[in-house]
């Protein structure tokens, strides 16, 4: 899928855009989905989902930064800066590329290591209609791995990795102590730009996102007509600034300590063309590792 602003764009032909009917005001969209590879993928895995919204601002490019008095959420005034190098070095090993392979193409997401032996967080979107996944990890080492079940509504999937050990297995952070203002880091592979570090902050905490469009026609990143939505994802994301763009799906959202807070599942932004060509104009959105975390626990033994 393209990536503007990318010099090779056109090696990523992007999935098709939903037409809705826009209100007043400018038109923008939220995107959610891998890179997609095949000229021939619209929808399903990769397929960006693209929500028809609209904003009385002149552009959704400028980040804000919520404030106590409008959502009572905490405000960090901390403006110590972490060491970004340390943090990629240590969170980087355990993020994967995940290739997978569905009946309409190919597309890229990415993977948080949750054990040694190749268990694998990342996006219910990213593998969905898969009838093949391969595992890269950061070093270049490839896995055939299979999809242990994943929740929709959540966007949360459980991969495994095949005859792998030795893995580097993320250490997963605490996000109800997030504060607005605190610095993240995301890695992943946008545009399959494998071992990709951005740097931001918390910009705003429990963002709805199934409150985002409401009432415009929305398509399901799931299904694949414009009309079928009941599989749309509904949870309560984080807002961050780091740069977030489709193919980061799945990675990591970490704090100054390299502690898993986040995994990376959409981003806001101008809808560029009809095709539905997006990219990170810094309001990205990643799900909460707590909910994460409950979500694997169901899945793995159920």
């Amino acid at each position: 899928m393209p990536q503007p602003g990318m010099a090779q764009a056109s090696a990523f032909p992007a999935p098709q855009a939903v037409k809705t009917k826009p209100r007043k005001g400018s038109r923008v969209a939220l995107v959610v989905g891998a890179t997609a590879l095949g000229a021939a993928l619209v929808g399903g895995v990769g397929g960006a989902a693209i929500v028809g919204l609209t904003t009385d601002s002149a552009s959704g490019a400028t980040t804000s930064v919520s404030t106590p008095a409008a959502t009572g959420q905490q405000v960090s005034n901390s403006t110590a800066t972490g060491d970004v190098s340390a943090v990629a070095a240590k969170v980087t090993p355990s993020v994967v590329q995940i290739n997978v392979t569905t009946g309409q193409g190919e597309a890229i997401g990415s993977g948080v290591i949750l054990t040694s032996d190749g268990r694998i967080l990342t996006n219910a979107h990213v593998v969905d209609g898969a009838q093949n996944v391969v595992v890269v990890t950061s070093d270049g080492k490839k896995y055939q791995a299979s999809v242990v079940g994943a929740d929709s509504k959540a966007d949360i999937a459980v991969v495994q990795a095949q005859n792998a050990s030795g893995l580097t297995a993320a250490t997963l952070g605490d996000s109800s102590k997030l504060v607005v203002g605190q610095e993240v880091v995301a890695i992943g592979s946008p545009g399959g730009l494998q071992n990709t570090v951005t740097t931001g902050i918390v910009s705003a905490l429990n963002r709805k996102l199934s409150d985002i469009g409401q009432g415009e026609q929305q398509r399901s990143p799931f299904s694949r007509t414009a009309n079928e939505s009941s599989d749309a994802p509904s949870y309560t994301a984080i807002q961050t600034d780091a740069a977030i763009n489709q193919g980061n799906s799945g990675g990591a959202l970490v704090d100054a300590q390299g502690n898993v807070i986040g995994i990376n599942s959409a981003l806001y932004s101008p809808a560029a063309s009809a095709n539905g060509a997006a990219g990170s104009v810094g309001i990205g959105f990643a799900i909460p590792i707590n909910d994460a975390k409950k979500i694997v626990d169901q899945i793995v033994n159920s």
